[in-house]
């Protein structure tokens, strides 16, 4: 008997390799197929891969290939992420002014930097030169001015401000007596304790002048009224009947002509505010003259009793910058912050 073969019948080896050979013909004619079907079936299989196929990830991971969804020609593009710009702002009792700087909304009181106790507005914030000036004019109020007059008591300086040393720091506030009898080297100083800075002669005019760039707070011209300057009275022709006399008299900016105050609360006179976007600085011109940056000494704006004009352009540099009276006070700049 023959010896069997260990093929299948009718496989032999040849055969073998002719069937694997028609097996990779057919393929690559089923590919050539694919390139020819209509145009709906291309349009189908364009249409990107299934949910299934996006799904069958995990279970086709030993082949190699990587499920990866092409963007579908003419789709418009994904949204990006954007990111809201984000503006340089100041300090919230400060204004924004042209984009490029922070003034202070209203003029000065001065607090112990130290204890934050406040400081009279009514003497120079040192120890020596109030106590100086309390015991001057302690005797002189008796000596100066009608009867009227040398009855009005000295306003308090307060024990604390006698007994010890302090720095002064600048804090704008709205209805209140803003600070005088400040010389520019004690407001220079005020304003760098508040981690701000004098401003120079441009940045105080360009505030003043309001995004309009007009030469008062409230318009082109001057108006009667709408400011706190040139005042129907002088303090010192009240109090000592000489308007050149005892400017450093405490008493000065509490003096009231036919019941009104002259010297008036920050913020008081709404009709001189000088307006920045959605704000305003209060007072630019008159109340109180304002100290800036200058180190051989000028202050600007005008204080109430000032008989002048100019509005903005209100000027006087024939003080250096240790001279202090009753009308001298302080208003501070700073840069633009990033907010936090």
């Amino acid at each position: 008997m023959p010896a069997r073969s260990s093929e299948r019948p009718g496989r032999s080896r040849a055969g073998r390799r002719l069937s694997a050979a028609a097996l990779a013909s057919a393929a690559l004619v089923s590919t050539g197929l694919a390139g020819c079907r209509s145009e709906g079936e291309r349009g189908a299989a364009d249409a990107g891969p299934s949910a299934a196929d996006v799904g069958a990830g995990p279970a086709d991971a030993g082949t190699g290939a990587v499920d990866v969804a092409p963007p579908l020609l003419g789709a418009p593009p994904r949204p990006r992420a954007i990111t809201p710009l984000v503006e340089p702002r100041c300090p919230p009792e400060m204004v924004r002014v042209a984009r490029r700087f922070c003034v202070d909304r209203y003029e000065a009181v001065l607090l112990d930097k130290e204890t934050g106790l406040e400081i009279s507005a009514f003497y120079p914030p040192s120890r020596r030169a109030a106590a100086s000036i309390e015991r001057v004019w302690s005797k002189m109020r008796l000596e100066l001015g009608d009867d009227d007059a040398r009855r009005m008591e000295l306003p308090l300086l307060p024990g604390w401000q006698k007994q010890r040393e302090f720095e002064p720091r600048a804090v704008s506030r709205r209805g209140v007596l803003p600070q005088g009898y400040t010389t520019g080297a004690q407001a220079e100083l005020a304003c760098r304790n508040a981690g701000k800075r004098l401003c120079s002669l441009d940045e105080w005019r360009t505030a003043c002048r309001g995004e309009r760039d007009e030469q008062f707070p409230y318009g082109p011209t001057y108006a009667d009224g709408r400011c706190n300057v040139f005042r129907e009275s002088h303090p010192a022709a009240v109090l000592h009947r000489d308007v050149t006399l005892g400017h450093s008299d405490p008493r000065l900016n509490l003096v009231r002509v036919a019941g009104a105050p002259l010297l008036r609360r920050t913020g008081e006179t709404a009709t001189c505010a000088s307006a920045w976007e959605d704000d305003a600085i209060a007072d630019m011109v008159g109340n109180l003259d304002e100290w800036i940056d200058d180190p051989e000494g000028t202050f600007v704006g005008g204080f109430y009793a000032r008989a002048t004009r100019e509005g903005c352009m209100a000027r006087v540099a024939s003080h250096d910058f240790t001279y202090f009276d009753y009308s001298t006070g302080v208003r501070c700049c700073a840069d633009l912050r990033m907010p936090p």
